[in-house]
């Protein structure tokens, strides 16, 4: 009887995806920072003043989470969070200069996990992973 386990796209992914976060983490623990408050500190170093619903939607995670990260950020110093004049239930992020001085660091171990993980993959390739990635993503979302 043939092995599905061993075979089974969706663990091969889990493992990649397992792997990824242990080595990130890894490199994040000097900085007292989680793979995921990470993700949200990446879009504000690229784009400050994002609102916690932005956020939520370009990392496909519910409000509360995002909120509660959001919140840890804050206590670290590296974030402010500000109501909204003109729409006070929506809430905008804000880098503290800890937090713009945090990207100084973080960016570049960003890109370099990048090329790391990237080494010896063609741009073709990683099209490729891209749009077979984005077809899983829209099967689940079809099936779920």
């Amino acid at each position: 009887m043939k092995s599905i386990f061993h075979d089974h796209i969706g663990i091969k992914i889990h493992r990649t995806d397992l792997k990824l976060t242990s080595f990130i983490k890894a490199k994040m623990e000097t900085y007292n920072i989680a793979p995921e408050q990470n993700l949200i500190m990446m879009l504000l170093w690229e784009k400050d003043g994002l609102t916690q619903n932005q956020v939520g939607e370009k990392l496909n995670k519910d409000k509360t989470n995002i909120a509660r990260m959001a919140s840890n950020l804050e206590k670290k110093g590296y974030i402010k969070r500000s109501n909204c004049p003109n729409d006070r239930r929506s809430v905008k992020l804000y880098l503290t200069p800890e937090g713009k001085q945090l990207g100084k660091e973080i960016i570049p171990i960003a890109e370099e996990f990048q090329q790391i993980i990237t080494d010896g993959i063609s741009t073709e390739e990683l099209k490729e992973l891209e749009r077979l990635l984005i077809k899983i993503n829209e099967n689940v979302e079809r099936h779920s």
